[in-house]
């Protein structure tokens, strides 16, 4: 911790904690022993990587600590699911607070994660009455016929993650009796086409990789009683030739509407290994670099 504080130092002895140095390090350095003393006394244990975040946090000074690192979204087997940082806070907060939204982000920000964690909780609170889980199949060019085996064989490896994400957070023998009963589907976005999803907490990963047609069909699958929230990241766009990502048209489209809200995560909300947000700013850089090469990327 004192290594992320410097130039102060900290001193501890026995119960008292002494801070030396210039004014303003010290008293950022206060304002995080400050911070981790709340989240403890809210009963939160702290680890290496919670202390990091607060003093990540305690340094952008856009909100407390322990105001983020406190906040329980769902437990299940002894593990809490909490948002991170301060991008992921505001995430979950949209996802409250609007009933579509739109989570644009780099790989590793809990995106998809976060907003599974808030499916999960809607449908425990009877919120919603089903989960439905979806993304674009779009290296099968949404048409799974020609792939070898049955239905499930064909469009298991696009849906994967989802189902990996709901083994974290729900026990793994009551997934599929949830599924077989309907109250959780998982399926690819062509299987959306015209229906209608009433109280439902629905969510589409991958969301680059839609096709304006895509997005608006899947926009206008919202029923009643209904929230959806749309993830993906506008720089790892997989579609073919000079197609359009719907996701990158939407954020034009959509501006201006009440109940519905777009948040950019960045590297600052990686939550995986700290390489992960150092890789993300170095193609960032790179990109900035060499525009023509970078622009030719996102526009497919």
């Amino acid at each position: 911790m004192e290594k992320g504080l410097a130039p102060a130092v900290i001193h501890v002895r026995e119960r008292e904690i002494t801070i030396s140095g210039d004014e303003g390090p010290v008293a950022l350095a206060a304002s995080l022993l400050r911070e981790l003393i709340d989240v403890v006394r809210g009963g939160t244990a702290l680890t290496v990587d919670s202390v990091q975040r607060a003093i990540s946090i305690t340094k952008e000074g856009l909100a407390a600590a322990s105001d983020i690192l406190s906040t329980d979204i769902l437990s299940n087997r002894g593990k809490t699911i909490r948002p991170k940082t301060v991008g992921q806070k505001s995430y979950v907060d949209a996802i409250d607070d609007n009933t579509i939204v739109f989570g644009i982000g780099p790989a590793g920000t809990g995106k998809t994660y976060l907003a599974m964690a808030k499916a999960v909780v809607a449908l425990q609170r009877r919120e919603v009455s089903r989960i439905v889980l979806t993304r674009p199949a779009v290296e099968a060019g949404e048409s799974l016929g020609f792939l070898p085996g049955t239905l499930t064989d064909k469009i298991d490896p696009y849906l994967r993650p989802l189902y990996d994400a709901l083994h974290d957070m729900l026990d793994a023998e009551a997934i599929p009796k949830l599924i077989a009963a309907g109250t959780i589907e998982v399926a690819p976005l062509a299987y959306m086409r015209g229906r209608t999803l009433n109280d439902a907490f629905i969510i589409l990963d991958e969301a680059q990789n839609t096709t304006p047609e895509q997005m608006k069909m899947f926009l206008t699958r919202l029923g009643f009683g209904s929230k959806a929230v749309i993830t993906g990241d506008v720089t790892q766009v997989d579609l073919p030739g000079s197609t359009q990502s719907g996701l990158r048209v939407v954020r034009r489209i959509l501006t201006d509407i009440e109940d519905l809200a777009f948040i950019e995560l960045t590297s600052a909300d990686v939550v995986r290994h700290r390489l992960v947000g150092d890789i993300i700013d170095a193609y960032d850089r790179w990109g900035a670099e060499h525009p023509e090469t970078d622009n030719r990327r996102r526009r497919r």
